[in-house]
Parts: structure tokens; sequence; C-alpha cells
């Protein structure tokens, strides 16, 4: 099958710094997270051999859930002072290899690449694949045709979750991820779930009655203790079932041509790595030319 990877740009951008020392150049400038970023890109194509490559990213402006619920989100920390102001330039680096970058006012970056990746189902022999560390993800696994992708150790190490893997992990189907953390809720995002019930109680009640309605359709049938916490945490559960649901159709336009790997502007990418004092990528991308022939760079208008 035709291989489609889907980048989760600030997850990985997160992870790349972390897992990387800050270091400077000559100038002064911080570009740990740019290189980490970058050389996690490398490894990509050499590693997986892509037929087309998108990147989406989260705007700074709210979103509709934190217009549905003001404190989505709230509890997550600050990031590091000199992560962000490196962006501008991972983009522009972006930009030379003529990777598309997604963005959309009113969207995070997953309903973005939920988005992209449904209506990528439609193409014949294709399979697509998401590189992200969020694990709300999870729900968006469609047997062979959509895979989540992980990082485990770093950048250097990933495990691709199909339904099964899915199943392994969490007790449930692709299917039930939005109402588990309709559930169990999610700290990271800071939603709440029903207060009282963890991971492994959320997983018991999928798996006897399906879905969060028919949890609630079944009060009767439940401990007492339970019972109470669902009946107090009714609202709360329902609302973070909408929080934990990743938009698929959004108006986001999508032509798979435009997210083709062969349009590298090698020169250019050259350029900026010798600004950025990126002696070792520059290596890797005399291997890249040789897996990825140039051709004549065409600029797409759509994005």
């Amino acid at each position: 099958m035709r291989r489609f990877f889907l980048i989760d740009g600030n997850a990985i951008l997160h992870r790349a710094y972390h897992s990387i020392p800050p270091f400077k150049t000559s100038k002064g400038e911080v570009t740990n997270a740019v290189y980490g970023f970058i050389r996690m890109l490398f490894d990509l194509y050499k590693r997986e051999k892509p037929d087309y490559l998108g990147i989406a990213w989260d705007r700074a402006a709210p979103t509709f859930r934190h217009e549905q619920y003001a404190d989505y989100k709230a509890t997550r920390a600050a990031p590091p002072d000199d992560l962000y102001p490196q962006l501008p330039r991972l983009k522009e680096i972006i930009e030379a290899f003529n990777i598309p970058q997604l963005e959309m006012d009113g969207y995070e970056a997953d309903d973005v690449l939920g988005t992209i990746a449904t209506k990528a189902r439609a193409e014949n022999d294709l399979q697509t694949i998401i590189l992200t560390g969020d694990q709300d993800a999870l729900q968006l696994v469609d047997d062979e045709k959509t895979l989540i992708m992980c990082p485990i150790t770093g950048l250097s190490k990933t495990k691709t979750y199909n339904e099964m893997a899915v199943k392994e992990k969490l007790g449930i189907e692709p299917s039930q991820v939005i109402d588990y953390k309709a559930i169990c809720g999610d700290t990271s995002d800071n939603i709440r779930g029903v207060p009282g019930i963890g991971p492994k109680g959320a997983s018991d009640l999928l798996s006897k009655y399906g879905n969060l309605d028919e949890v609630y359709n079944n009060l009767d049938h439940l401990p007492a203790g339970q019972q109470k916490k669902l009946v107090e945490g009714r609202e709360s559960a329902f609302q973070s079932r909408e929080l934990a649901t990743i938009v698929c159709d959004a108006p986001f336009p999508f032509r798979l041509s435009d997210f083709s790997v062969h349009k590298i502007d090698y020169e250019k990418v050259s350029l900026l790595f010798a600004d950025m004092e990126f002696r070792t990528l520059s290596k890797k991308l005399d291997d890249l030319k040789k897996q990825i022939p140039p051709i004549i760079v065409e600029q797409s208008s759509i994005f």
C-alpha cells in the first residue's frame, strides 16, 4: 500500500525539545527543538519511506472546546521560554522540504489530522499513519487504513497501534476511546470525566455495556457506589465526551497529490542547515537525495 504520514507538529516538537538538551549556534540562537524535529523527519524518510507527508499545528487562538469548557487544558504547564521561539525557524525548514503545514482557526491539530485521515480513507491502496504523542488519537484507528504511531523513547523508537494494539493497551476498541475518556477523564487536557472512576473501571464498564449511553441506561445493574459516582458525574461525563471527540469533518481542503514527498527544495534546505550550523543533518541530506532525487519544486497554493 502507498503510505501517507501525518505528523502532530506540536506533540513532536515538545518531544524533540525534551529529547535533546538546549544548545545554541555561534550567533546565540537556540536550536535543539528544530534539530530534534528535523532529525526525526530524516529517520521517518529513511525508515518508513513515506509516499505522502503532512504536518498539522495547533494555533494559539482558543478552539471551540475552550468555548464549551473554559478550563480545557488549563492545568498544562507553560512551555519553556526557549521552545516556541524556535517554531518559525522550524516551519521555514519544513517549507523548504515542501511538506504541507496544516492549521485552522477554531480547531486543534488533532481535528485537522482526523479530518485529513478521514478524507484519505476514500483513496484506494492508501494507508494513513499519524505520528503523535497524544493518545487521544487512538480513537482514529480504523482497521489497517488508519494507524497511530507513538514515540516511546525520545524520538528513536516508536510503537504503531492498530485495532488489536489499542485493545491490548486499553482493553477497549478504538471506537470506544471517546467514551473511555468521558468516564475516566484525561488529566493532560483537564477533562474531568466521572470523578472516582479510573481507567480500569471505565474499561470494564465499556466492555460490558459498549458505550456511555448504555452505561447510563444500565445504572440499576451497577454496584451502589459506582452508581452514585456516575449519577453525580453525569453532566461531566457527557461534556467530557464532547471535549474528547476529535472532529473528522472540519472544512479543510484535501488533495493527496499536494502531500507527495517528491518536492524537496534541496538547495534551500542546505542553505538553512548551513545558517543553523546543522552539519550532521547536512550529511543526512546527501543520503536523502539518493532516496528521493531532486525534481522541479511546484509550490502548492492550497495551504
